[in-house]
C-alpha cells in the first residue's frame, strides 16, 4: 500500500483552500510511491469532493497517525510540472504575504490544469516547436553608456545580481535587454520579460519578433485558457527561449532559467490589488535568488524603493543619463490656468500652443487621467450631485454610451433628465474626462485629424494595436488618452505634450501620491521629442509654486527623489520602514469597525513595541460595492518584528472567528493606503 520494506510514504499536498497550512494524504495504492514527485498534480479527497492540488514534499512522517489520512485518488502528472526553485518561490511567497499556499498555487498553474481532467490530458494540447523564419538583425548603434551597462550585466550571467538599470526616457533601456537576451540565447537559457500592462505586450512582443528568430510564449489576461496553456508548457518545456508577459507570469516555470527583466519596475501594476497582493517586482528578485540568475530592473522613474536598495548596496545601479541617437529631453513648461479663460479645460495659451506645433507637423499628445466625458453631474437648483448607490462615489457621465457609470464598481445608470430630489431640470456637467477633451478638441480643430485612447476606446480585440499602428503611420495630428499612452510607447513624431490634471494627485491622501506623480508626469513627458524634432511638455496647474512641481521641474526626477527621501526618512516611512494593511469589509458599518476594534484590543498585548498600530479607521472611501470598508495600518523599522505581528494577529482572528459575514484581506508591503 503506502509501506515499502516498512518505510511510510507521505504526500504532503497543497490544495485551493482558504486554510493557510497543508493537507497529507496517503499516495493512490496503484501507485509506485518511488515514482511520485514534488511538482506533480495529485487528485485528492477534500471534504464531500475531489480536488486538484499539487505535492509539495513526499515525506516519511506526519504529525497525524496514517490510519487517520486518506488515500489520494490518483497522481495526474508522470512527471513533475514545477520545479524545485518554483516550489521554492511558492512556499516563500505563502509565507511572506500570509497567504494560503493553496491559493498561490491557482495563481502559477493556469485554469486548465487546477481542474479535475476531463478527456484531454496535458499531452493534448500541442504547440508547435520549430522557430520562426529567420528574421532581418537590427544594427543599432550603442553609446558608451548603453555598452558599459551590458557588459556589467553579461559578466553577471551566471550568479544572482539584481541591476536598476535607471535610464532616461528614450535612453535605450529595450535595446540594453536586446543585447543581453541575445546572449541568454546563445548559453541556450530562457528570459522572461514582465511588463507592467497588456497594452504593452502588442509592441515588446513585435520588438523582440523583430530582433530574434525564435519562440515568444506570451502571457497576459486577454488570452483564451487554451492559449495560455500551451504559453505555459512551451516556457515549462524550453521551447519558447522568450517568455513576456505581465505581472502573473513571474510564476511561470522555466526549464533554462537564465535572466529576469521587469520593465517600468515601478509601475503600480506590479503589485496585485486583490486576491493574492503580491508584488511581482519583488518576487522577481527572490526568485532570482532561488534561480541564481540575475534580475534587471528597468525604468526612467525608479521606485524610492529601488533607489533605497541601491544606496543599501542591494542593487547594482546602471544609469543611461542620455537619450539614444539625437534626440534630446524635453523642456517643461507650467500654464498658469488661474488668469486664463478656459475651453473646455483648456488654458487659451494651451491652444496656441497646440496650433503651433501642429503648424509645424509635429504629433500633439493630450494626457488626462480620466476618462469619461464629465466626473459630475450637478443640480443647479439644490446641488443634488449622481453618486453611485454602492460606492461612496460619484458617477462618471458618458456621453456616447447614453449613461453613468461608476469606475469604481461598475455599476451603470440612464443619464437622468431631471433632478431626483427637486425635480429641477437644469442639471449640470462639471469637469473633463478624455471623452469631452475629444470633442472639444473636434471642434477646435476640425481639420485635424484625432484619436483618443483610453478603456473605453480599446475594448475590442486588436483595436489598441490598431490605432497604435495609425499613430506611427501619422494618421492622426492629435492623440487624447489616459495613462495608457503614457507608458513606454515610442512616438517619434511627438513633439509636444500636455498634462490638464496635475492638481488632481497634488493632494492625495496616500503618502505614495507626490511619488506617483513625479513618475506620472515624467513617463507621459517622455513621450515628447524622442526623435531628432525637440519636445516640448505642459503642465496645466492651479498650482505653479507648488513645490513639487518647481522641484520636479528645475531639478529633475533625481533632485526630487532625494528630497522625498529625506522626508519619507525624517517622518519614518518606506522604505525607511515597513507597513502592512488590514482590511475588513462587511455589510454592515459597525461591525466592521467594531471586529477591528476587538482584535487590535485582543492582540495588542502580544505585539513587540516596535509595532506602530494606526486605526482601525474607515477607508478612505468607506463604502465600495456595497461593502463597508476599515482598515488597520500596522508599521515598523523591523521587517521580523512586523511578520510577528502579523501572525499574532491571524491567531486572534481564528481565535474571533469574524461574524455578520465580515471579509478580511491582508496586504504586505501595500502599494496604496487609500484603498
Amino acid at each position: 500500500m503506502t509501506n515499502t520494506k516498512n518505510k511510510i510514504y507521505i504526500l504532503r499536498v497543497a490544495v485551493p483552500s482558504p486554510l493557510r497550512h497543508t493537507f497529507d494524504y496517503l499516495p493512490p495504492e496503484n501507485v509506485s510511491p518511488k515514482n511520485i514527485k514534488p511538482g506533480m498534480r495529485v487528485l485528492v479527497p477534500f471534504g464531500r469532493r475531489e480536488v486538484v492540488g499539487v505535492i509539495l514534499e513526499v515525506a516519511n512522517h506526519s504529525e497525524y497517525e496514517s490510519t487517520k489520512l486518506r488515500l489520494a485518488s490518483a497522481i495526474l502528472d508522470s512527471e513533475s510540472l514545477l520545479p524545485k526553485s518554483i516550489l521554492d518561490l511558492i512556499t516563500w511567497t505563502s509565507n511572506y504575504y500570509h497567504h494560503p499556499i493553496g491559493d498561490v498555487i491557482n495563481n502559477v498553474l493556469p485554469n486548465l490544469l487546477r481542474k479535475k481532467p476531463g478527456k484531454k490530458s496535458i499531452e493534448d494540447y500541442r504547440y508547435d516547436a520549430k522557430n520562426p523564419q529567420k528574421k532581418i538583425k537590427n544594427t543599432i548603434q550603442l553609446n558608451e553608456d548603453q555598452k558599459k551597462a551590458i557588459t556589467i550585466i553579461k559578466n553577471h550571467l551566471n550568479e544572482f545580481k539584481a541591476f536598476l538599470l535607471d535610464g532616461v526616457t528614450g535612453s535605450g533601456k529595450t535595446e540594453v535587454y536586446l543585447r543581453v537576451i541575445a546572449e541568454i540565447i546563445a548559453q541556450k537559457k530562457q528570459a522572461l520579460i514582465l511588463v507592467p500592462e497588456i497594452n504593452l505586450t502588442p509592441q515588446t512582443i513585435a520588438r523582440f519578433a523583430e530582433r530574434f528568430s525564435v519562440k515568444i510564449a506570451v502571457f497576459h489576461s486577454r488570452l483564451t485558457l487554451k492559449e495560455r496553456l500551451l504559453s505555459w508548457l512551451m516556457a515549462k518545456d524550453g521551447a519558447a527561449p522568450i517568455i513576456i508577459g505581465t505581472r502573473s507570469a513571474i510564476f511561470t516555470p522555466l526549464k533554462n532559467p537564465g535572466i529576469i527583466i521587469i520593465d517600468e519596475e515601478h509601475d503600480l501594476s506590479f503589485k496585485q490589488q486583490t486576491g493574492l497582493r503580491y508584488s511581482a517586482r519583488d518576487l522577481a528578485v527572490m526568485r532570482g535568488k532561488l534561480e541564481n540568475i540575475p534580475v534587471v530592473l528597468g525604468s526612467a522613474t525608479p521606485s524610492l524603493e529601488s533607489i533605497y536598495n541601491v544606496k543599501r548596496k542591494r542593487y547594482v545601479e546602471l544609469k543611461l543619463p542620455e537619450r539614444a541617437g539625437n534626440a534630446i529631453c524635453p523642456s517643461f513648461h507650467l500654464v498658469d490656468m488661474r488668469s486664463q479663460k478656459l475651453k473646455n479645460g483648456i488654458a487659451e495659451n494651451l491652444l496656441i500652443q497646440i496650433k503651433k506645433h501642429l503648424a509645424d507637423g509635429g504629433q500633439v499628445l493630450i494626457f488626462l487621467n480620466r476618462r469619461g466625458f464629465a466626473p459630475v453631474l450637478i443640480c443647479h437648483h439644490c446641488s443634488w450631485v449622481a453618486g453611485c448607490k454602492h460606492c461612496d462615489a460619484r458617477l462618471t457621465m458618458h456621453q456616447k454610451q447614453q449613461h453613468m457609470r461608476c469606475h469604481h464598481c461598475g455599476a451603470i445608470i440612464r443619464i437622468p433628465t431631471k433632478c431626483p430630489e427637486c425635480a429641477g431640470e437644469k442639471l449640470l456637467m462639471l469637469g473633463a474626462g478624455t471623452e469631452r477633451i475629444e470633442i472639444a478638441l473636434r471642434e477646435l480643430f476640425p481639420d485635424v485629424k484625432l484619436t483618443r485612447i483610453d478603456r473605453d476606446t480599446t475594448k475590442r480585440k486588436n483595436s489598441l494595436e490598431e490605432i497604435l499602428d495609425g499613430i506611427h503611420k501619422g494618421e492622426y495630428q492629435i492623440l487624447v488618452g489616459t495613462q495608457m499612452l503614457a507608458k513606454g510607447h515610442h512616438f517619434p513624431n511627438v513633439t509636444m505634450v500636455a498634462v490638464l490634471n496635475v492638481d488632481q494627485s497634488l493632494f492625495g491622501f496616500d503618502f505614495r501620491s507626490s511619488e506617483h506623480l513625479a513618475q506620472l508626469v515624467m513617463q507621459v513627458a517622455g513621450r515628447a521629442g524622442r526623435a531628432e524634432k525637440p519636445g516640448q511638455v505642459y503642465l496645466q496647474t492651479h498650482n505653479p509654486h507648488h513645490p513639487l512641481l518647481l522641484n520636479l521641474i528645475n531639478g529633475g526626477y533625481v533632485s526630487f527623489v532625494n528630497n522625498c527621501l529625506e522626508e519619507r526618512q525624517t517622518a519614518r516611512l518606506p522604505p525607511y520602514s515597513y507597513l502592512a494593511l488590514l482590511q475588513a469589509e462587511g455589510k454592515k458599518q459597525g461591525a466592521v469597525l467594531e471586529f477591528l476594534t476587538t482584535l487590535c484590543s485582543a492582540a495588542k498585548s502580544e505585539l513587540n513595541k516596535t509595532i506602530e498600530i494606526f486605526g482601525p479607521v474607515p477607508a478612505t472611501m468607506e463604502r465600495k460595492a456595497g461593502y463597508f470598508r476599515a482598515q488597520l495600518l500596522l508599521q515598523s523599522q523591523n521587517r521580523e518584528a512586523l511578520q510577528q505581528a502579523i501572525n499574532i494577529l491571524l491567531d486572534n482572528i481564528d481565535k474571533l472567528k469574524p461574524k455578520n459575514n465580515i471579509r478580511w484581506f491582508l496586504d504586505i508591503d501595500p502599494a496604496e493606503l487609500s484603498g
